[in-house]
């Protein structure tokens, strides 16, 4: 369980730099098409979802070829997708929040099946200061107000899609902590499938430590199965999905710009605030 540093009760909100951009390509050569690739729902929500975030980062970068893809269950698949830029440069950016199969798996054997596109895959959205900036304020829209730092009955869980792959419950806790240091009280990570503890399951072993009142915060991209399921635990505490949040669209733009730049920063806490 993350608790927040005592020595910190008060943490600044985050109000430094834009994200590091790369250094732009010759004059004339146009820049490779950015292809965001989404899991895929059945839930009508999620490509709409997805489909409104993208519009978010073409207003924020006009003139980039920006274009969806989804690893299952929704058009266009990742294969069609580069399948329709023969010849072309291409940065798939995950629309993902940390590493797993699909991240490591999935997209590497699309691109080895397109040789004809010159494809890099930049890093999945999470962790990143920037996520926790969504998921902030997604949970005040939720109900939770500044008056919650530091209250002993209150507590977060963060719901997440789940894996097998360590490296992706190690992503989900480093989220946890960045988020309690935001929050000032203990963040949970949970789980809706593969990994355990299940959103329940946290909920009750908080309320167990007195924390009654607990929120979950919604750790997916897109409405779905997986995140209707983990908001039905705690339905009036219950926040978002991080959507077409305006840090979750410069988020899509940073992890393309960091897959084009060979010398590119590392991440720094301190960010632009969300706006």
């Amino acid at each position: 369980m993350t608790e927040p540093a005592p020595e910190h009760p008060q943490a600044p909100r985050p109000t430094t730099a834009a994200p590091h951009a790369p250094t732009p390509p010759p004059y004339g050569t146009p820049a490779p098409v950015l292809v965001a690739v989404a899991h895929g729902s059945r839930d009508p929500r999620a490509p709409r979802t997805v489909r409104a975030l993208l519009d978010r980062v073409r207003d924020l970068r006009p003139g980039l070829d920006v274009r969806l893809a989804h690893i299952e269950l929704n058009a266009p698949l990742l294969p069609d997708a580069l399948d329709g830029l023969r010849g072309a440069d291409a940065v798939l950016v995950p629309l993902l929040l940390g590493r797993g199969h699909h991240v490591k798996r999935d997209l590497p054997a699309a691109t080895a099946a397109a040789p004809a596109v010159r494809t890099r895959i930049a890093e999945p959205l999470g962790p990143h200061p920037l996520l926790v900036e969504a998921l902030y304020e997604r949970l005040l829209d939720a109900g939770w107000t500044p008056a919650d730092r530091g209250d002993p009955r209150t507590a977060v869980v963060l719901a997440a899609a789940g894996s097998r792959d360590p490296d992706s419950a190690r992503d989900s806790r480093r989220t946890a902590r960045l988020l309690a240091a935001r929050l000032g009280v203990p963040v949970v990570p949970a789980y809706a499938s593969a990994a355990a503890p299940t959103v329940p399951a946290a909920l009750r072993a908080l309320a167990a430590r007195g924390r009654h009142r607990a929120f979950v915060a919604s750790y997916f991209t897109a409405p779905g199965r997986f995140a209707s399921a983990c908001a039905a635990a705690v339905p009036h505490r219950a926040a978002a999905p991080l959507g077409d949040h305006p840090a979750t669209a410069r988020l899509v733009l940073h992890r393309y710009d960091r897959a084009l730049s060979a010398n590119a920063p590392a991440d720094t806490v301190t960010l632009l605030a969300s706006a």
